[in-house]
């Protein structure tokens, strides 16, 4: 069975509020591309990189629709995350003429390609949810009643990591995750460093892709159970900058679920050198818990981040519940 979801009646509000304004503000034919059925399959197909999707782009909004839009995500995102999310649109405009500079011909960057999507009617009794989704960036929260009943999967990514020069210089949007993961590592002993080391090179990109339902066979790396006081403190403060980026009163619910079943069950694995100039990945997996992070394009200089649920991922297992026990006949 589902594990019971706390109530979230202002988070419900807020979110129910700021899409059903969206929503009324669209012509038929807007209305048509931003709005789904809750059970429709689209709802669990998420990507990260730039490609044509289904939704409604901000390019084919007026600017006050955009407003209503960017209310949506704000009203499930903490503050800090919102400007991240932010700054991550507005990476297009520092990757194209790096592109360009370098002679890479790719996809269109464009800030106005990141698309909103509605599932269901918004504030009803049944299930229904909102995304947002474009390059480096997939949000996904699934309501039902009071609830907030799920906020994954959670990707934002950034390419370049860090810039390296122009009026951006220095900056590192995803930064605080990498350098926490880095402390993390440079307080493990020799011992327990090699036991977290499950490759010597970092995969590709995140392990789960952009599976529907995440699928990792068995756990690999160092267990919380075997660091002391202040390691947990870091890998906690690092589990912490996952799930803070939703709004806080549903991460502290999440984060204190997660203190409540248990830090030790967690597992940290790392592939690649531990150092910042090397293509690296890390992965936090305990229970339906999983974070992973891979920076190994663009000469590690291009970060893919991921918080996943397993088990709940797009709202699967309270929605099972639910169906089971109201639309089975």
């Amino acid at each position: 069975m589902a594990t019971q979801q706390a109530a979230n009646p202002q988070a419900v509000a807020q979110m129910s509020a700021a899409a059903k304004a969206f929503v009324s503000s669209l012509n038929p034919e807007q209305k048509a591309k931003a709005t789904f059925e809750y059970l429709d399959g689209e709802r669990i197909f998420w990507y990260y990189p730039p490609m044509n999707r289904h939704g409604l782009p901000l390019r084919d909004m007026e600017p006050a629709q955009r407003e209503l839009a960017m209310a949506i995500m704000a009203s499930g995102l903490a503050p800090e995350s919102y400007e991240q999310a932010k700054l991550i649109i507005e990476h297009e405009e520092v990757l194209g003429p790096l592109e360009k500079e370098n002679g890479i011909v790719t996809f269109v960057r464009d800030v106005q390609l990141y698309y909103f999507t509605i599932f269901g009617e918004p504030g009803d009794n049944d299930p229904w949810g909102w995304r947002v989704e474009g390059h480096h960036i997939s949000i996904h929260f699934s309501i039902m009643g009071d609830k907030v009943i799920s906020t994954t999967p959670f990707f934002f990514g950034a390419n370049p990591a860090e810039v390296r020069k122009g009026p951006k210089n220095g900056l590192r949007i995803l930064g605080n995750r990498e350098d926490l993961a880095f402390n993390l590592m440079d307080s493990l002993d020799a011992k327990q460093v090699e036991e977290s080391i499950i490759c010597a090179a970092a995969p590709a990109d995140i392990v789960t892709f952009n599976s529907s339902k995440a699928s990792l066979m068995t756990y690999e790396g160092l267990p919380a159970a075997k660091m002391n006081g202040a390691q947990k403190e870091l890998l906690m403060a690092l589990v912490a900058e996952y799930v803070n980026q939703v709004r806080t009163d549903v991460a502290e619910q999440k984060l204190a679920e997660l203190k409540k079943t248990g830090l030790d069950r967690l597992y940290l694995a790392w592939a690649g050198p531990v150092t910042k100039d090397a293509a690296h990945y890390y992965r936090i997996h305990g229970g339906d818990f999983v974070v992973e992070f891979d920076n190994r394009q663009d000469g590690a200089n291009h970060i893919h981040s991921v918080w996943r649920d397993v088990e709940n991922d797009f709202a699967a297992d309270v929605l099972r519940d639910h169906l089971l026990l109201f639309h089975v006949i």
